[in-house]
């Protein structure tokens, strides 16, 4: 059972230090385009990885994208940087995320996705997967940064790669998302999908009705600017406003990419990752357990320890649920934001699998979402981003880490303490849950205080 609460000074520290000139995330590589991401670094990145998996043997690789307007100028750039190494190039088009890690694991190859997920169209990223379906490892990620450094140099005439397009993309990610429910009839049910204007626009409404729901859509019209704007995930009060206004049973909203589900039920209520993983692990084999993050709701860790489930914490990103899952040989596993990995049925975190999950495991309650939560009440949590001028300074502050560590004295198992600084900004991200919401304002207030006085 996992204890963790805040991560320790000496490990806030090593992240501080950790190098700037990383290209690789957490997810992929990401920035806005036309600065991080422009084409001259996108056809060198597709090089520069084609080098690397020619290494490996590995000489085919798959392409698809989101539906920001850069995708088409990615897509040209990172299929020459292939070429030029080399290696052959399927283009897939518009397809959710997981839908690339589905055609990767079951054509053996590997699989790249252009896309920035939940960011709006000024950014955009690549995203890579493995033969089987999952993120790449640390190890090539660094190879692949190594040879970034090096000039580009492209094989001769003769070893140039060809490139050809999968037109059937859509339609066997369609197929593989519906057999994987072979028993699932969702006849007289009205859903209302919220496709974020992202890749999901088309697979989703289709994976759904050919299941047997009655399905509307919005945020499915998407014209390169508008994904993820204001709708999806990251704006569930749209789908909240569409539910309220309409007759719908249930209500799904995916991200820009389609790796990211929160949900609406006809009364009303969010429903965010913690609450998918509390009923999803109604159903859980009684020999697996479920990861979560620093980020999953203290209740929900209670909940498990109760209902003597297994549960551990992974770091925020679901690249670190999935090698967590992997690790521990457990099947299901999530983030707050909306994550939802189910490896029973998927090699990387998929919305639509989530969903059709979520709704495999509420049919015994006439499909009630608000009876199906019945038994959980999340802790309050109190959310503080700190800017300052010197992250570090707190960081190895002694006077700092003392009050950190009083009040978790004081909270016990009642409550739970978090910091984290921001990979990206000035920002020391400070978050109290607790039984009682006065009680996380004022310790989480009480954290920003002093650390603005140091």
């Amino acid at each position: 059972m996992s204890k963790i609460g805040s991560i320790r000074k000496n490990e806030l520290s090593s992240l501080s230090t950790l190098s700037n000139d990383r290209k690789f995330g957490t997810d992929g590589i990401r920035g806005p385009v036309t600065s991080t991401m422009n084409p001259l670094f996108v056809t060198k990145l597709g090089w520069a990885a084609g080098s690397v998996l020619k290494e490996e043997g590995i000489s085919k690789v798959l392409i698809g994208k989101d539906t920001r307007i850069s995708g088409y100028m990615f897509e040209s750039a990172l299929q020459a940087g292939f070429i030029s190494s080399g290696m052959d190039v399927t283009l897939l088009g518009p397809l959710p995320t997981p839908g690339v890690s589905f055609l990767a694991n079951s054509n053996n190859q590997v699989g790249l996705v252009i896309s920035a997920s939940h960011n709006l169209f000024e950014d955009n990223g690549i995203k890579f997967f493995n033969k089987e379906g999952q993120k790449f490892s640390l190890e090539l990620e660094r190879r692949i940064e190594a040879k970034l450094t090096q000039e580009m140099t492209a094989v001769e005439s003769i070893n140039l790669g060809k490139a050809s397009r999968m037109n059937d993309a859509q339609g066997r990610y369609i197929e593989f998302c519906k057999s994987s429910f072979t028993n699932l009839d969702l006849s007289g049910l009205s859903i209302l999908l919220d496709c974020a204007n992202g890749a999901t626009y088309s697979v989703a409404p289709s994976v759904f009705s050919e299941l047997g729901a009655t399905v509307d859509t919005i945020g499915a019209s998407p014209d390169g600017i508008n994904i993820n704007q204001n709708c999806g995930s990251t704006s569930p009060d749209f789908l909240k406003e569409e539910i309220a206004e309409g007759d719908y049973d249930i209500g799904i909203a995916f991200d820009g990419d389609g790796d990211r589900i929160l949900v609406v039920s006809s009364e009303g209520t969010v429903l965010d990752g913690d609450d998918i993983l509390y009923i999803l692990s109604k159903v859980l084999s009684n020999e697996s357990g479920v990861i979560g993050t620093l980020m999953t709701n203290k209740a929900l860790e209670l909940y498990f320890e109760e209902q003597g489930i297994n549960f551990s914490r992974a770091d925020v990103g679901d690249k670190y649920v999935l090698n967590a899952l992997v690790s521990n040989k457990w099947e299901l596993g999530g983030e707050p934001s909306g994550h939802i990995i189910c490896l029973d049925a998927a090699p990387t975190g998929d919305a639509i699998i989530a969903a059709l999950k979520l709704l495999n495991a509420i049919k015994i309650n006439d499909f009630s979402l608000e009876k199906s939560l019945e038994g959980f009440t999340r802790f309050p949590q109190t959310l503080i981003n700190l800017k300052v001028d010197d992250p570090n300074k707190i960081i190895l502050s002694d006077q700092f880490w003392s009050k950190v560590t009083q009040i978790e004295k004081t909270l016990g198992d009642q409550g739970r303490v978090l910091i984290r600084p921001s990979g990206t900004e000035p920002l020391i991200r400070l978050m109290v849950e607790s039984t009682d919401t006065s009680i996380s304002e004022n310790f989480c207030n009480s954290l920003a205080e002093l650390a603005l006085e140091i």
